[in-house]
């Protein structure tokens, strides 16, 4: 089972987006939680990977002042000490608001970005021989890849 987590605090519905890419390339179940903020995601996701869920999708969208950035970061780090808890991935999907010039390309960005880490939690459970394929191959999500040095 996959986990998918968003907040109400983005600006696109990005679980949406989450679960119409996975049941595109995913055959098994689903659960989604909705909470309010970043800040929110590590105990939502950690109460998904405790019951069922092999993987989590941590999916926001950070404003674009210092404040949202510092909260991010705290963000992130409770997803870290979430997987060390569980043993347990989570895939953390952050869409800055100031990653784009112009509201249109933020949301290429954020499609981009949750439709191919979408990808990626289901190869991390099911195919874990394409994640060491692309291993060092300079893939990014929510901008073009680049070239790999080796």
């Amino acid at each position: 089972m996959i986990g998918i987590v968003d907040t109400t605090f983005a600006r696109i519905n990005m679980g949406e987006i989450a679960i119409n890419k996975l049941k595109q390339i995913y055959s098994g179940t689903y659960i989604r939680k909705t909470v309010p903020g970043i800040k929110d995601l590590p105990l939502a996701c950690k109460k998904l990977l405790v019951k069922d869920c092999h993987v989590c999708l941590a999916l926001g969208m950070p404003g674009n002042k210092e404040i949202d950035k510092i909260c991010a970061h705290e963000a992130s780090l409770g997803l870290i000490m979430t997987q060390l808890i569980t043993n347990k991935p989570i895939v953390e999907v952050f869409v800055y608001e100031d990653e784009a010039k112009s509201l249109k390309e933020l949301k290429k960005i954020a499609i981009h970005r949750i439709e191919n880490h979408v990808v990626n939690a289901v190869n991390m459970i099911l195919n874990e021989d394409i994640m060491i394929k692309n291993a060092g191959k300079g893939k990014r999500q929510g901008s073009r890849d680049v070239k790999y040095l080796i």
